[in-house]
Protein backbone atom coordinates (compact mmCIF):
# COMPACT_ATOMS: atom_id res chain seq x y z
CA UNK A 1 0.00 0.00 0.00
CA UNK A 2 2.59 2.37 1.18
CA UNK A 3 4.66 2.07 -2.42
CA UNK A 4 1.45 2.52 -4.39
CA UNK A 5 0.67 5.68 -2.33
CA UNK A 6 4.59 7.48 -2.54
CA UNK A 7 4.68 7.93 -6.34
CA UNK A 8 1.38 9.77 -5.70
CA UNK A 9 2.49 11.95 -2.86
CA UNK A 10 5.64 12.94 -4.72
CA UNK A 11 3.32 13.94 -8.22
CA UNK A 12 1.27 16.29 -5.58
CA UNK A 13 4.64 17.62 -4.17
CA UNK A 14 6.05 18.49 -7.34
CA UNK A 15 2.41 19.37 -9.00
CA UNK A 16 2.63 22.40 -5.15
CA UNK A 17 5.92 22.72 -6.43
CA UNK A 18 5.26 24.32 -9.71
CA UNK A 19 3.26 27.63 -8.54
CA UNK A 20 5.54 28.10 -5.73
CA UNK A 21 7.91 28.31 -7.86
CA UNK A 22 6.44 30.87 -10.17
CA UNK A 23 4.95 33.14 -7.06
CA UNK A 24 8.48 33.15 -6.29
CA UNK A 25 10.17 34.33 -9.72
CA UNK A 26 7.02 37.16 -9.68
CA UNK A 27 7.95 38.42 -6.50
CA UNK A 28 11.57 38.22 -6.92
CA UNK A 29 11.08 40.12 -10.43
CA UNK A 30 9.20 42.92 -8.34
CA UNK A 31 11.67 43.43 -6.05
CA UNK A 32 14.39 43.71 -8.23
CA UNK A 33 12.74 46.14 -10.18
CA UNK A 34 11.63 48.22 -7.32
CA UNK A 35 15.29 48.05 -5.56
CA UNK A 36 16.41 49.49 -9.59
CA UNK A 37 13.94 52.26 -9.68
CA UNK A 38 12.98 53.10 -6.45
CA UNK A 39 14.18 57.33 -6.06
CA UNK A 40 17.23 57.24 -4.44
CA UNK A 41 16.63 58.68 -0.89
CA UNK A 42 12.92 57.95 -1.05
CA UNK A 43 11.72 55.94 2.18
CA UNK A 44 11.23 55.73 5.71
CA UNK A 45 14.31 57.22 7.23
CA UNK A 46 16.27 56.62 4.17
CA UNK A 47 18.61 60.00 3.81
CA UNK A 48 19.49 59.64 7.26
CA UNK A 49 19.94 55.79 6.89
CA UNK A 50 22.32 56.74 3.97
CA UNK A 51 23.95 59.03 6.11
CA UNK A 52 25.20 56.52 8.62
CA UNK A 53 26.20 54.35 5.91
CA UNK A 54 28.18 56.89 4.41
CA UNK A 55 29.84 57.41 7.01
CA UNK A 56 30.79 53.86 7.64
CA UNK A 57 32.29 53.58 4.25
CA UNK A 58 34.91 56.41 5.39
CA UNK A 59 35.04 55.21 9.30
CA UNK A 60 34.51 51.65 10.87
CA UNK A 61 33.99 53.78 14.53
CA UNK A 62 30.54 53.39 16.14
CA UNK A 63 28.80 56.78 16.08
CA UNK A 64 27.12 58.50 18.80
CA UNK A 65 23.38 57.58 19.77
CA UNK A 66 22.82 61.54 19.17
CA UNK A 67 25.74 62.18 16.18
CA UNK A 68 22.42 61.94 13.63
CA UNK A 69 18.91 60.95 12.94
CA UNK A 70 19.82 56.58 12.59
CA UNK A 71 22.46 56.26 14.58
CA UNK A 72 20.51 55.32 17.90
CA UNK A 73 19.83 51.91 15.90
CA UNK A 74 21.52 48.91 16.70
CA UNK A 75 24.10 48.42 14.21
CA UNK A 76 24.55 45.18 12.40
CA UNK A 77 22.33 46.55 9.24
CA UNK A 78 24.53 49.78 8.58
CA UNK A 79 27.82 47.67 9.44
CA UNK A 80 26.58 45.13 7.06
CA UNK A 81 25.48 47.34 4.78
CA UNK A 82 28.54 49.42 4.99
CA UNK A 83 30.74 46.08 4.27
CA UNK A 84 28.88 45.83 0.86
CA UNK A 85 29.32 49.16 0.47
CA UNK A 86 33.30 48.49 0.42
CA UNK A 87 33.25 46.25 -1.55
CA UNK A 88 31.15 46.70 -4.43
CA UNK A 89 32.44 50.08 -4.61
CA UNK A 90 30.65 52.98 -6.82
CA UNK A 91 28.40 56.10 -5.63
CA UNK A 92 25.25 56.36 -3.55
CA UNK A 93 22.56 54.75 -6.02
CA UNK A 94 24.98 51.99 -7.00
CA UNK A 95 25.67 51.05 -3.13
CA UNK A 96 21.85 51.98 -2.10
CA UNK A 97 20.61 49.72 -4.67
CA UNK A 98 22.98 46.83 -3.85
CA UNK A 99 21.85 47.42 0.03
CA UNK A 100 17.97 47.50 -1.40
CA UNK A 101 18.92 44.06 -3.38
CA UNK A 102 20.48 42.19 -0.12
CA UNK A 103 17.90 43.39 2.03
CA UNK A 104 15.34 41.81 -0.24
CA UNK A 105 16.79 38.76 -1.09
CA UNK A 106 17.47 37.90 2.94
CA UNK A 107 13.33 39.26 3.61
CA UNK A 108 12.26 36.15 1.17
CA UNK A 109 13.44 34.17 3.80
CA UNK A 110 10.10 35.08 6.25
CA UNK A 111 8.20 33.27 3.34
CA UNK A 112 10.77 30.27 3.21
CA UNK A 113 10.20 29.86 6.60
CA UNK A 114 6.77 30.24 6.41
CA UNK A 115 6.58 27.54 3.77
CA UNK A 116 8.39 24.98 5.28
CA UNK A 117 6.56 25.37 8.74
CA UNK A 118 3.31 24.53 6.54
CA UNK A 119 4.89 21.83 4.70
CA UNK A 120 6.18 20.15 8.21
CA UNK A 121 2.68 20.40 9.76
CA UNK A 122 0.53 19.95 7.31
CA UNK A 123 2.18 17.69 4.51
CA UNK A 124 0.35 17.05 1.60
CA UNK A 125 -1.53 20.65 2.06
CA UNK A 126 0.01 22.46 -1.47
CA UNK A 127 -2.29 24.91 -1.76
CA UNK A 128 -1.28 26.31 2.38
CA UNK A 129 2.02 25.79 1.20
CA UNK A 130 0.88 28.56 -1.76
CA UNK A 131 -1.25 30.92 0.23
CA UNK A 132 1.42 31.21 3.04
CA UNK A 133 4.12 31.88 0.47
CA UNK A 134 1.83 34.36 -0.93
CA UNK A 135 0.52 36.07 2.04
CA UNK A 136 4.20 36.88 2.74
CA UNK A 137 5.86 37.81 -0.88
CA UNK A 138 2.64 40.15 -1.83
CA UNK A 139 2.12 41.45 1.16
CA UNK A 140 1.82 45.55 0.50
CA UNK A 141 4.29 46.46 3.50
CA UNK A 142 6.45 43.63 3.10
CA UNK A 143 6.65 44.61 -0.74
CA UNK A 144 6.99 47.86 -0.26
CA UNK A 145 9.41 48.17 2.57
CA UNK A 146 11.82 45.72 0.69
CA UNK A 147 12.29 48.64 -1.66
CA UNK A 148 13.77 50.77 1.27
CA UNK A 149 17.32 51.23 2.45
CA UNK A 150 16.26 50.27 6.24
CA UNK A 151 16.72 47.90 9.09
CA UNK A 152 13.18 46.32 8.95
CA UNK A 153 12.75 43.73 6.93
CA UNK A 154 16.35 42.06 7.37
CA UNK A 155 15.02 42.16 11.23
CA UNK A 156 11.75 40.69 10.19
CA UNK A 157 13.80 37.54 8.10
CA UNK A 158 16.13 36.99 11.59
CA UNK A 159 13.08 36.70 14.01
CA UNK A 160 11.65 34.68 11.01
CA UNK A 161 14.49 31.52 11.01
CA UNK A 162 14.70 31.74 15.18
CA UNK A 163 11.01 31.19 15.23
CA UNK A 164 10.98 28.37 12.64
CA UNK A 165 13.82 26.89 14.33
CA UNK A 166 12.13 26.76 17.96
CA UNK A 167 9.08 25.43 16.65
CA UNK A 168 11.22 22.94 14.79
CA UNK A 169 12.58 22.15 18.37
CA UNK A 170 9.41 21.85 20.00
CA UNK A 171 8.09 19.92 17.30
CA UNK A 172 10.85 17.13 17.75
CA UNK A 173 9.92 15.96 21.06
CA UNK A 174 10.34 12.30 20.31
CA UNK A 175 13.48 12.94 18.79
CA UNK A 176 14.90 14.64 21.77
CA UNK A 177 14.92 18.14 19.73
CA UNK A 178 17.83 20.10 18.21
CA UNK A 179 21.05 19.53 19.59
CA UNK A 180 22.60 22.35 21.57
CA UNK A 181 24.50 23.15 18.93
CA UNK A 182 21.74 24.34 17.15
CA UNK A 183 20.45 25.91 19.92
CA UNK A 184 23.36 28.07 20.21
CA UNK A 185 22.84 28.90 16.55
CA UNK A 186 20.03 29.91 16.74
CA UNK A 187 21.08 32.11 19.84
CA UNK A 188 23.14 33.64 16.91
CA UNK A 189 20.77 34.26 14.84
CA UNK A 190 18.17 36.28 17.03
CA UNK A 191 21.74 37.89 18.86
CA UNK A 192 21.97 39.54 15.46
CA UNK A 193 18.06 40.13 14.72
CA UNK A 194 18.73 41.93 18.54
CA UNK A 195 21.56 43.68 16.85
CA UNK A 196 19.19 44.93 14.15
CA UNK A 197 16.34 46.49 15.78
CA UNK A 198 15.15 46.55 19.53
CA UNK A 199 12.40 44.06 18.12
CA UNK A 200 14.77 41.40 18.06
CA UNK A 201 14.38 41.02 21.59
CA UNK A 202 10.94 40.04 21.14
CA UNK A 203 11.53 36.74 19.27
CA UNK A 204 14.44 36.09 22.41
CA UNK A 205 11.42 36.32 25.36
CA UNK A 206 8.91 34.01 22.91
CA UNK A 207 11.40 31.51 22.86
CA UNK A 208 12.38 31.11 26.17
CA UNK A 209 8.40 31.65 27.21
CA UNK A 210 7.85 28.47 25.10
CA UNK A 211 11.26 26.47 26.72
CA UNK A 212 9.86 27.09 29.83
CA UNK A 213 6.29 26.24 29.45
CA UNK A 214 7.45 22.90 27.80
CA UNK A 215 9.85 21.89 30.27
CA UNK A 216 7.25 22.22 32.46
CA UNK A 217 4.61 20.32 30.31
CA UNK A 218 7.08 17.45 30.05
CA UNK A 219 8.75 17.44 33.20
CA UNK A 220 12.25 18.22 31.58
CA UNK A 221 13.00 21.41 33.48
CA UNK A 222 16.37 20.70 33.59
CA UNK A 223 16.40 19.97 29.70
CA UNK A 224 14.56 23.53 29.17
CA UNK A 225 16.72 25.13 31.49
CA UNK A 226 19.35 24.26 29.54
CA UNK A 227 18.10 25.73 26.40
CA UNK A 228 17.05 28.92 27.67
CA UNK A 229 20.55 30.03 29.73
CA UNK A 230 22.56 28.53 26.14
CA UNK A 231 20.26 30.48 24.31
CA UNK A 232 19.94 33.49 26.06
CA UNK A 233 23.22 34.28 26.79
CA UNK A 234 24.56 33.71 23.28
CA UNK A 235 21.96 36.27 21.71
CA UNK A 236 22.68 38.49 24.95
CA UNK A 237 26.23 38.45 23.99
CA UNK A 238 25.63 38.98 20.18
CA UNK A 239 22.68 41.65 20.35
CA UNK A 240 23.02 42.86 23.66
CA UNK A 241 26.62 44.95 23.44
CA UNK A 242 25.12 48.57 22.35
CA UNK A 243 22.37 48.54 24.48
CA UNK A 244 24.87 47.98 27.32
CA UNK A 245 27.81 50.54 26.07
CA UNK A 246 24.58 53.36 25.68
CA UNK A 247 23.98 52.42 29.65
CA UNK A 248 27.68 52.53 30.52
CA UNK A 249 28.57 55.72 28.24
CA UNK A 250 25.00 57.63 28.56
CA UNK A 251 22.68 56.06 30.93
CA UNK A 252 20.13 54.50 28.68
CA UNK A 253 19.59 51.32 27.15
CA UNK A 254 18.00 52.81 24.40
CA UNK A 255 17.93 55.95 23.20
CA UNK A 256 14.46 58.25 23.62
CA UNK A 257 13.65 61.80 23.00
CA UNK A 258 16.88 62.57 21.77
CA UNK A 259 17.37 66.04 20.66
CA UNK A 260 18.42 65.24 17.38
CA UNK A 261 14.63 64.18 16.62
CA UNK A 262 13.19 67.47 18.19
CA UNK A 263 11.14 67.19 14.68
CA UNK A 264 8.70 63.94 15.47
CA UNK A 265 7.76 66.28 18.69
CA UNK A 266 5.77 68.66 16.06
CA UNK A 267 4.29 65.91 14.42
CA UNK A 268 0.21 64.82 15.05
CA UNK A 269 -1.35 63.68 17.02
CA UNK A 270 1.30 64.59 20.15
CA UNK A 271 -0.38 62.77 22.54
CA UNK A 272 -2.45 58.91 23.05
CA UNK A 273 -5.60 58.07 24.97
CA UNK A 274 -6.97 54.55 25.68
CA UNK A 275 -9.81 55.26 23.12
CA UNK A 276 -6.87 56.12 20.34
CA UNK A 277 -6.74 51.79 20.74
CA UNK A 278 -10.54 50.85 20.55
CA UNK A 279 -11.33 52.87 17.22
CA UNK A 280 -11.21 51.36 13.93
CA UNK A 281 -13.32 54.19 12.00
CA UNK A 282 -15.15 54.39 8.39
CA UNK A 283 -12.53 56.38 7.38
CA UNK A 284 -9.89 53.29 7.74
CA UNK A 285 -11.43 52.20 3.92
CA UNK A 286 -12.49 55.59 2.66
CA UNK A 287 -9.61 57.98 3.36
CA UNK A 288 -6.39 55.49 3.59
CA UNK A 289 -3.93 57.64 4.84
CA UNK A 290 -2.23 58.38 8.02
CA UNK A 291 -3.18 62.00 8.50
CA UNK A 292 -6.60 61.71 7.73
CA UNK A 293 -8.59 63.58 10.81
CA UNK A 294 -10.56 60.20 12.35
CA UNK A 295 -7.31 58.07 12.06
CA UNK A 296 -5.06 60.23 14.02
CA UNK A 297 -6.67 59.32 16.92
CA UNK A 298 -7.07 55.95 15.60
CA UNK A 299 -4.07 53.55 15.76
CA UNK A 300 -5.18 50.27 14.86
CA UNK A 301 -7.01 52.03 11.72
CA UNK A 302 -3.90 53.97 10.71
CA UNK A 303 -1.85 50.73 11.09
CA UNK A 304 -4.41 48.38 8.98
CA UNK A 305 -4.03 51.40 6.01
CA UNK A 306 -0.35 50.39 6.45
CA UNK A 307 -0.52 46.60 6.28
CA UNK A 308 -2.55 46.50 2.70
CA UNK A 309 -1.51 49.48 1.55
CA UNK A 310 0.79 52.55 1.76
CA UNK A 311 -1.24 54.76 4.33
CA UNK A 312 1.91 56.99 4.86
CA UNK A 313 2.66 57.46 1.26
CA UNK A 314 5.87 56.23 0.63
CA UNK A 315 5.75 54.65 -2.76
CA UNK A 316 2.35 55.62 -4.15
CA UNK A 317 1.06 59.55 -4.87
CA UNK A 318 0.04 61.88 -1.89
CA UNK A 319 -3.54 62.74 -3.12
CA UNK A 320 -5.19 61.08 -6.30
CA UNK A 321 -8.40 59.76 -6.74
CA UNK A 322 -7.43 56.62 -8.19
CA UNK A 323 -4.79 56.41 -5.59
CA UNK A 324 -7.30 56.25 -2.71
CA UNK A 325 -9.74 54.26 -4.81
CA UNK A 326 -7.72 51.10 -5.41
CA UNK A 327 -6.80 51.58 -1.60
CA UNK A 328 -10.17 51.25 -0.37
CA UNK A 329 -10.15 48.13 -2.78
CA UNK A 330 -6.81 46.49 -1.59
CA UNK A 331 -7.79 47.22 2.22
CA UNK A 332 -11.41 45.65 1.46
CA UNK A 333 -9.91 42.68 -0.13
CA UNK A 334 -7.54 42.56 2.74
CA UNK A 335 -10.21 41.82 5.27
CA UNK A 336 -10.24 38.22 3.77
CA UNK A 337 -6.80 37.36 5.31
CA UNK A 338 -7.29 39.36 8.17
CA UNK A 339 -10.01 37.42 9.74
CA UNK A 340 -8.78 34.34 8.55
CA UNK A 341 -5.37 35.28 10.93
CA UNK A 342 -7.67 36.05 13.92
CA UNK A 343 -9.39 33.04 13.39
CA UNK A 344 -6.34 30.83 13.19
CA UNK A 345 -4.93 32.96 15.88
CA UNK A 346 -7.42 31.93 18.17
CA UNK A 347 -7.36 28.34 17.13
CA UNK A 348 -3.52 28.74 17.79
CA UNK A 349 -4.28 29.71 21.45
CA UNK A 350 -6.46 27.01 21.85
CA UNK A 351 -3.87 24.54 21.05
CA UNK A 352 -0.84 26.18 22.77
CA UNK A 353 -3.29 25.98 26.03
CA UNK A 354 -4.46 22.41 25.49
CA UNK A 355 -0.29 21.38 24.55
CA UNK A 356 1.65 24.15 26.62
CA UNK A 357 4.55 22.62 24.68
CA UNK A 358 3.86 22.59 21.03
CA UNK A 359 4.85 24.93 18.48
CA UNK A 360 1.89 26.98 18.50
CA UNK A 361 3.40 28.66 21.92
CA UNK A 362 6.42 30.05 20.37
CA UNK A 363 3.88 31.39 17.82
CA UNK A 364 1.23 32.77 19.67
CA UNK A 365 3.97 34.50 22.25
CA UNK A 366 5.92 36.41 19.64
CA UNK A 367 2.31 37.62 18.45
CA UNK A 368 1.35 38.45 21.76
CA UNK A 369 4.90 39.93 23.05
CA UNK A 370 4.65 41.80 19.04
CA UNK A 371 1.69 43.77 20.05
CA UNK A 372 2.35 44.85 23.32
CA UNK A 373 5.68 45.85 22.12
CA UNK A 374 3.66 47.79 19.40
CA UNK A 375 1.18 49.59 22.10
CA UNK A 376 3.46 50.58 24.47
CA UNK A 377 6.06 52.06 21.59
CA UNK A 378 3.10 54.03 20.12
CA UNK A 379 1.69 55.08 23.51
CA UNK A 380 5.10 56.38 24.53
CA UNK A 381 5.83 58.07 20.64
CA UNK A 382 2.26 59.41 20.12
CA UNK A 383 3.20 60.73 16.47
CA UNK A 384 1.81 59.55 13.26
CA UNK A 385 4.68 58.52 11.68
CA UNK A 386 5.32 55.74 14.42
CA UNK A 387 2.38 54.47 13.63
CA UNK A 388 2.89 51.68 10.37
CA UNK A 389 2.37 48.02 10.14
CA UNK A 390 6.16 47.21 9.18
CA UNK A 391 7.13 47.15 13.25
CA UNK A 392 4.95 44.43 13.14
CA UNK A 393 6.59 42.53 10.25
CA UNK A 394 8.44 40.15 12.82
CA UNK A 395 5.63 38.45 13.65
CA UNK A 396 4.93 38.03 9.69
CA UNK A 397 5.77 34.13 10.25
CA UNK A 398 2.86 33.50 12.44
CA UNK A 399 0.34 35.53 10.58
CA UNK A 400 1.10 33.12 7.78
CA UNK A 401 1.21 30.22 8.98
CA UNK A 402 -2.26 31.00 10.73
CA UNK A 403 -4.37 32.93 7.79
CA UNK A 404 -3.23 29.81 5.55
CA UNK A 405 -4.66 27.50 7.81
CA UNK A 406 -7.76 28.98 7.61
CA UNK A 407 -7.96 30.42 4.05
CA UNK A 408 -7.13 26.78 3.11
CA UNK A 409 -10.03 25.31 4.71
CA UNK A 410 -12.70 27.82 3.25
CA UNK A 411 -10.87 26.93 -0.18
CA UNK A 412 -10.77 23.31 0.23
CA UNK A 413 -14.29 22.37 1.32
CA UNK A 414 -17.64 23.72 1.88
CA UNK A 415 -20.11 25.91 -0.08
CA UNK A 416 -19.06 26.40 -3.81
CA UNK A 417 -20.08 30.48 -3.35
CA UNK A 418 -17.91 30.95 -0.44
CA UNK A 419 -14.91 29.22 -2.29
CA UNK A 420 -15.67 30.97 -5.33
CA UNK A 421 -15.86 34.31 -3.35
CA UNK A 422 -12.73 33.75 -1.02
CA UNK A 423 -10.72 32.70 -3.92
CA UNK A 424 -11.76 36.05 -6.30
CA UNK A 425 -10.68 37.82 -3.28
CA UNK A 426 -7.57 36.54 -2.68
CA UNK A 427 -6.75 36.50 -6.43
CA UNK A 428 -7.74 40.38 -7.17
CA UNK A 429 -5.93 41.07 -3.62
CA UNK A 430 -2.69 39.31 -5.10
CA UNK A 431 -2.80 41.15 -8.50
CA UNK A 432 -3.67 44.65 -7.03
CA UNK A 433 -0.93 44.30 -4.60
CA UNK A 434 1.50 42.94 -7.15
CA UNK A 435 0.90 45.75 -9.88
CA UNK A 436 0.12 48.34 -7.04
CA UNK A 437 3.41 48.11 -5.39
CA UNK A 438 5.89 47.93 -8.59
CA UNK A 439 7.14 50.58 -8.82
CA UNK A 440 5.96 52.97 -12.11
CA UNK A 441 3.31 49.94 -13.36
CA UNK A 442 0.50 51.88 -12.29
CA UNK A 443 1.10 54.64 -10.24
CA UNK A 444 4.18 56.99 -10.69
CA UNK A 445 5.15 59.11 -7.59
CA UNK A 446 6.40 62.88 -8.34
CA UNK A 447 6.32 64.24 -5.05
CA UNK A 448 8.87 63.88 -2.54
CA UNK A 449 7.96 60.80 0.18
CA UNK A 450 5.37 60.94 2.77
CA UNK A 451 3.67 64.24 4.10
CA UNK A 452 3.78 67.61 4.68
CA UNK A 453 1.70 67.69 8.62
CA UNK A 454 0.20 70.39 10.38
CA UNK A 455 2.39 70.80 13.20
CA UNK A 456 1.24 70.80 16.81
CA UNK A 457 2.75 72.18 19.87
CA UNK A 458 5.69 69.93 21.32
CA UNK A 459 5.16 71.43 24.34
CA UNK A 460 2.19 68.90 24.82
CA UNK A 461 5.05 65.93 24.37
CA UNK A 462 7.38 67.35 26.95
CA UNK A 463 4.84 67.74 29.64
CA UNK A 464 3.44 64.37 29.02
CA UNK A 465 7.25 62.71 29.19
CA UNK A 466 8.02 65.18 32.69
CA UNK A 467 4.54 63.76 34.45
CA UNK A 468 5.32 60.13 33.35
CA UNK A 469 8.80 60.25 35.08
Amino acid sequence: MSEQLEPRGRSTWLAGVGPLVVLAFVAVAIRVHNAIHYPLHFGFDAPANWEYIEHLLISWRLPRPDEGWSTAHPPFFYYLSGSLGRVIGGGPQEITVAVRLMSSAIGLASAVCAVVWVRRSAPGRGLRSLLAAALILFLPVHLYMSAMLGEEIVSSALISLVVLGVAIDLDRVEEGGLSLAAIAGLGVIAGLGFLTKLTGVLVIGAACVAWALAGWQRGAIHEAATRILLFGVVAGLIGGWPYALNFVQYGYFYPQNLSVHEIMFTMPPGERFVTDYLRFPLATFTQPQVLAPDLLHSVWGATYTTLWFDGHRVMLPRSAPPVENMGTLLLLFGLVPTVAFVVGFVRGVKRAIRNPGGADTVFVSLVVLTIAGYLFFTWNNPWYATVKASYLLGAVVPFAVYASEVLDDWLAAGNELRRGIVGVLLGALLLGSASVFTVGLVFTKQEGPGFEWPRVDPSRHYERVQSAR
